[in-house]
């Protein structure tokens, strides 16, 4: 495991790891408070799917898998596999509010293109991290 911990203040972090935005950790640390799981943290992942090659995943998650980079940002845990790491370095994970709803997005240096639903990505030749082909837009 590779633990990085940054200032409360949100300073500047490195551009290899991945970050929060100050409207996300709000909304993350609300839904950790409510989600009953002492020191859980949140799991951004990607996996193979969408139109576009590959798919953002996150979920509250309590445990610590051998081979993940945790980052705590703005008081918030983020969780990183191994296999995703390499295509989520330098992303800030956000929170956006519209009309439809809100709900988190992942702002990525790594992605050449995304879909038009903003739930998938492409990059340039990186291998999608279960090996998979792509699928329609809005798969799982």
């Amino acid at each position: 495991m590779t633990a990085t911990s940054f200032p409360e203040s949100g300073s500047a972090q490195p551009p290899q790891d991945i970050r929060i935005s100050e409207f996300g950790a709000q909304k993350a640390l609300a839904m950790l408070a409510q989600s009953g799981k002492e020191n859980a943290g949140v799991r951004v992942f990607i996996k193979s799917g969408g139109c576009s090659g590959y798919q953002y995943g996150m979920a509250i998650d309590d445990r610590e898998l051998e081979g993940d980079t945790i980052v705590i940002d703005r008081g918030v845990k983020l969780l990183v596999d191994r296999m995703s790491l390499p295509l989520l370095r330098g992303s800030e994970v956000d929170y956006v509010e519209n009309m439809m709803g809100g709900g988190f997005t992942v702002h990525n240096p790594n992605a050449t293109s995304s879909c038009g639903c903003g739930h998938s990505f492409r990059t340039d030749g990186a291998q999608s991290p279960d090996g998979e082909g792509s699928v329609g837009c809005g798969s799982r």
